[in-house]
């Protein structure tokens, strides 16, 4: 599967190149071209709105690192990790099964968060009603607000006392470069706590399996043999999707 994935891909890549190689040179004016250039500023301002473009686009560089690192992204995929290990079926959901559920889980926990921002920040700033900055502080409060509610406060301490900053009279004065490192932390944290339970009844079932065997003297056999339909039926029969699904938009208290 894996050998025919990238033969696709490695077309994929080659048809296009190959198709703009072999263009006549009469179209080859008319293919559109992008750039990003500062020639021909005359005034500050230029210069300016050149550094905010290029500002932007590296933001939007960052934008996975974004996603991962304030939003609920972190704690689903560490939890559905934890739960392929625990269950011992090696690479099976695949890994992009699993960053796809936990992307589309993601999106419909942080909606509420989104929709908030563009009601308030966004969509106003389009209509030129507020201005960039107001815009950028509109769009962190309700960012902010998910992060505290997730966060530890000994996380939070703990990034405090080491800027050497005093604790804010409100948790809303938090600074972000703060939060956002407290913030994962304590969703490892919580992932590690969800994934500690998802480990003690495959871990029970184990031990079951493998005590089994050898009291009928089957030791040459490998119990993860027996073990892993036995997980998998368990699995099956608990609904063990819907509980694992239910579990996490609860810990989020959705």
């Amino acid at each position: 599967m894996k050998p025919l994935t990238n033969r696709l891909s490695a077309w994929l890549f080659v048809l296009p190149v190959a198709a703009l190689l072999l263009a006549s040179p009469a179209h080859a004016a008319d293919i559109p071209t992008f750039s990003i250039g500062l020639d021909g500023a005359d005034n500050p301002q230029d210069w300016f709105n050149g550094i905010k473009i290029l500002a932007v686009l590296t933001v939007l560089a960052l934008a996975p690192s974004i996603l991962i690192m304030t939003t609920s992204f972190t704690r689903i995929l560490v939890v559905f990790a934890f739960l392929r290990q625990a269950m011992g079926t090696q690479q099976t959901p695949p890994n992009q099964i699993l960053v796809g559920l936990a992307l589309f889980m993601t999106m419909f926990i942080m909606m509420p968060v989104w929709q908030k921002i563009d009601d308030t920040a966004l969509t106003p700033y389009l209509n030129e009603q507020i201005t960039q900055q107001v815009a950028l502080e509109r769009a962190t409060a309700p960012l902010r607000d998910f992060m505290l509610k997730q966060t530890r406060e000994d996380d939070l301490l703990l990034f405090l006392h080491a800027a050497k900053s005093e604790k804010p009279v409100n948790a809303e004065d938090t600074p972000l470069t703060v939060l956002i490192p407290s913030f994962v932390i304590s969703e490892l944290r919580t992932a590690f706590e969800i994934g500690f339970l998802i480990y003690i009844p495959f871990v029970v079932l184990d031990l079951v399996v493998a005590s089994v065997l050898m009291s009928m003297g089957m030791m040459m056999l490998p119990p993860v043999m027996i073990s892993l339909p036995l997980k998998l039926i368990l699995f099956v029969l608990v609904d063990g999707w819907h509980l694992i699904t239910a579990s996490l938009l609860q810990s989020f208290a959705f």
